[in-house]
């Protein structure tokens, strides 16, 4: 059952409208920036984890609050929950976190990177086109939902995308018919890593039931060397 369970302790302007998140500072007090997008469940405690970690690894990160505090563990729900969120709306928000971020104190980088799944990796690859320069690196994990582009030639970031081979929910066909309209339209470093597992791979709250811990590492350690590699 959805729930208002909110990991929230910022909050930021987008338009002269208010927006929430969750953000993550380094023991030292700085580092690159980095978006976190979070999957169709919400801003869970997975994605505040997920936030937490890349601080640990010397990252500013930030996961924007895209259903205002909702969250759920019901499949049904979490499509609703994304279905009332335009793709315009969430970009919005995700420009305003971006603008955000860059002008923290604690933000050493003169871009952001931004990692997302599921429905966030869809949306890491419209701020990606939406912002330009502003972001140097973009790593989709099995994007999908409304806000996947249908046009990457506002893209400058280099891109690396990690895919399931079995995921229903975006299969592997469209996923490499992706990375070669990427690579064809932004004309960026794209390297897509595909997987031998399911949708939601990586989440280790198991909510979809396909956490793979082998290959969630495996994806997580590539995801963590290449922000490191782009985000200056």
């Amino acid at each position: 059952m959805a729930e208002k369970t909110p990991h929230q302790n910022v909050s930021f302007e987008s338009e002269g409208r208010q927006a929430h998140g969750y953000i993550a500072i380094p023991e030292d007090g700085s580092g690159p920036g980095v978006i976190v997008v979070q999957e169709w469940w919400g801003l869970t405690d997975h994605i505040r984890d997920v936030a937490d970690r890349l601080a640990a690894h010397g990252f500013v990160a930030l996961a924007p609050d895209l259903f205002g505090g909702w969250t759920t563990h019901d499949a049904d729900e979490a499509g609703e929950m994304m279905a009332r969120l335009p793709a315009e709306e969430g970009a919005r928000l995700l420009a305003g976190a971006t603008d955000y971020l860059l002008a923290r104190d604690e933000v050493t980088s003169r871009t952001v990177g931004a990692i997302g799944f599921c429905m966030g990796g869809g949306f890491v690859l419209a701020l990606a086109a939406q912002q330009g320069e502003k972001v140097s690196a973009a790593v989709p994990f099995y994007g999908v939902g409304q806000a996947v582009p249908e046009s990457y030639t506002g893209l400058a970031a280099a891109v690396q995308g990690h895919y399931a081979v079995r995921d229903s929910m975006y299969p592997v066909d469209q996923a490499r018919e992706q990375e070669e309209q990427i690579r064809r339209e932004s004309g960026t470093d794209v390297t897509f890593h595909y997987y031998d597992a399911d949708h939601a791979f990586h989440n280790d709250e198991n909510t979809a039931g396909n956490y793979d811990p082998e290959n969630a590492r495996l994806a997580w350690d590539r995801a963590v060397s290449f922000l490191r590699a782009n985000v200056e």
